[in-house]
């Protein structure tokens, strides 16, 4: 993988309060590896592929809608590379078919393999047998957060971050917000909105980063991937106002909760707030799906 030759701008969102918020535009990053997925797979990928393996094989993890795992099948059709996706819900084996993401990972030429919830929940147990079964593999946690993510998440700072004083970004797995707090120049603040319910993610994000400089608040609205009128009516309205299109698992919650947050006056009068866009737009049309079963307000 080569640094993309292109512009990551940093757009202003005007506010009614004293303060200056900007987004900057990861998810234009690459069409199809989109956000914060480009950079955690970065070091990752491009370490492995320099030992010049006989056979390359990448295998990770996730769920029915996995950013991370639309990412990783993308990187293997382009770059040539062998994948195999590792999903949570044996349930999900008989209908693949009818899943946005995993039909584009198929698509792509991933492999799937379907476990049970009880099984993925001891992943460390499977990629020990995975290692000991594709010795020659590169095994990619579930969100790509490892310390080769939290070093290719440095690429996402540069001389236009500097000057904020706040960076905000969603919080899944935890390897984006910990690159940004360990890379992040002196005196600048981290907020990290957490988008699910883990009580072990402090514990695995200050395992990545030596900094201290950073606040999780929780933005999940009760779990991963759940979702509610409010939320949707967001979403829509943002891109409205501002022709930026939001996710709604990462990004959409993250923005929603800025919003409140400045309403609410937490953020000093003259603050600069940047917030990352990190991608996601993939996880829609998924969503998108679920809710028109609810018959519900869709995302726009």
């Amino acid at each position: 993988m080569k640094i993309p030759d292109i512009h990551i701008p940093i757009v202003e969102i005007p506010t009614e309060k004293n303060v200056k918020l900007f987004m900057k535009r990861e998810d234009l990053i690459h069409p199809y590896i989109s956000g914060n997925k480009f950079w955690k797979l970065f070091w990752n990928v491009n370490q492995y592929l320099e030992h010049r393996p006989q056979n390359s094989f990448i295998i990770t993890f996730g769920g029915a809608f996995s950013n991370h795992i639309s990412a990783v099948a993308a990187f293997g059709n382009l770059y040539g590379v062998k994948t195999l996706g590792i999903i949570r819900g044996e349930e999900l084996e008989q209908k693949w078919m009818h899943n946005p993401t995993l039909l584009s990972a198929k698509r792509n030429g991933m492999n799937l393999k379907f476990v049970t919830r009880e099984d993925y929940r001891h992943k460390d147990k499977l990629t020990f047998f995975l290692q000991q079964e594709f010795p020659e593999a590169l095994i990619i946690p579930e969100g790509g957060t490892n310390h080769s993510a939290v070093k290719g998440v440095k690429m996402m700072l540069n001389e236009h971050t500097k000057d904020f004083d706040y960076l905000c970004t969603a919080v899944g797995t935890g390897g984006t917000v910990a690159g940004i707090a360990e890379f992040c120049e002196y005196g600048q603040k981290v907020i990290g909105f957490k988008v699910v319910q883990d009580d072990s993610l402090e514990n695995r994000i200050s395992e990545l980063t030596t900094k201290n400089n950073y606040h999780l608040i929780d933005a999940s609205l009760g779990g991963y991937g759940k979702l509610n009128e409010e939320n949707v009516r967001f979403i829509n309205d943002f891109k409205a106002k501002y022709n930026i299109p939001l996710d709604p698992v990462y990004t959409g919650k993250m923005m929603q909760n800025v919003f409140e947050m400045i309403n609410e006056g937490y953020f000093p009068e003259g603050s600069k707030i940047l917030c990352f866009h990190t991608g996601g737009l993939q996880g829609i049309e998924g969503a998108n799906m679920l809710l028109e079963k609810q018959n519900k307000t869709v995302i726009v």
